[in-house]
């Protein structure tokens, strides 16, 4: 006898209950994600198509991904997508999954710098690069990360803005000429090891930790970003950095002792000291 064929109404209203018995936030919401997300679809369409029945295939794919999710998968991961400012990613385990907050730091550095040369350090997804790419109107941007993993996650994001952008695997900065940049970028690694040990099982164990992890105290790439951007970037040019609250102070005060000037301390959309940004001074 045939297995009879379940709606869509009852398929999300199952899996959503799955999700609610495992602990999930939010769990009707992140279910119509992901079935969204898994056929591209809008969202509209589960409202629309609610009681048409499911082929089995499809139906045992979304049951996949919710037990996924059920097992603590991020939603990016299990979706394979993550959305960033105006693009909509490819999202997996090789690099960070891209945060709201990190939107913030983009705007900053765009209504400063349009044009001219920029370089993001630490790429990741390419997340950065690539909305700089959409949204500005630069002659150039670099994509940096020690990274293959990474570079090749944000390879595959590269062709939504058509191959605008360069990728490079180095360490931070070593590959930038001196003076060269109107702009240096970064989310760095700004946790310590401890604080990376505390974080919830849904990052610390699907998200990797060199994205993460900055030594003892949690400055060591900022500290170097702060030095090594001193070379490479103009005077008179711009650096941009996330940093985490709790060390937003220490960082500013590092870049002024260290010559950069107007130094500033940006909150994030959450009021959180968030963003650094600096200037190249015409002297150091």
């Amino acid at each position: 006898m045939p297995e009879l064929a379940v709606s869509l109404a009852a398929l999300i209203d199952d899996g959503a209950g799955r999700l609610r018995s495992s602990g999930v936030a939010e769990p009707r919401r992140q279910a119509i994600s992901i079935w969204t997300e898994l056929g591209h679809r809008g969202p509209a369409q589960v409202f629309l198509e609610r009681e048409h029945p499911i082929d089995a295939a499809e139906a045992a794919r979304f049951q996949a991904a919710i037990t996924r999710r059920t097992q603590g998968e991020p939603l990016p991961h299990v979706t394979g997508r993550s959305g960033f400012r105006r693009l909509s990613l490819v999202s997996d385990a090789r690099a960070l999954i891209p945060r709201p907050e990190t939107e913030g730091l983009v705007e900053l550095i765009l209504q400063r710098v349009r044009t001219g040369r920029v370089a993001d350090i630490g790429t990741g997804s390419g997340c950065i690069a690539l909305s700089l790419a959409q949204e500005g109107a630069y002659d150039e941007i670099t994509a940096i990360d020690r990274s293959a993993e990474a570079l090749a996650l944000a390879r595959v994001n590269r062709e939504l803005v058509a191959g605008r952008v360069s990728l490079v695997q180095a360490d931070l900065c070593a590959p930038v000429g001196h003076g060269t940049l109107d702009a240096l970028i970064a989310n760095p690694p700004y946790l310590t090891a401890a604080e990376y040990a505390s974080l919830e099982s849904s990052v610390r164990d699907w998200e990797p930790a060199m994205a993460l992890v900055s030594g003892e105290d949690g400055m060591v790439v900022t500290t170097r970003l702060l030095d090594e951007g001193r070379d490479v970037v103009r005077p008179r040019g711009w650096l941009a950095l996330e940093v985490d609250c709790s060390r937003a102070a220490a960082a500013a005060s590092q870049a002024s002792a260290l010559g950069w000037s107007e130094v500033t301390v940006h909150m994030d959309l959450f009021g959180r000291e968030r963003y650094l940004l600096a200037r190249r001074s015409d002297t150091r």
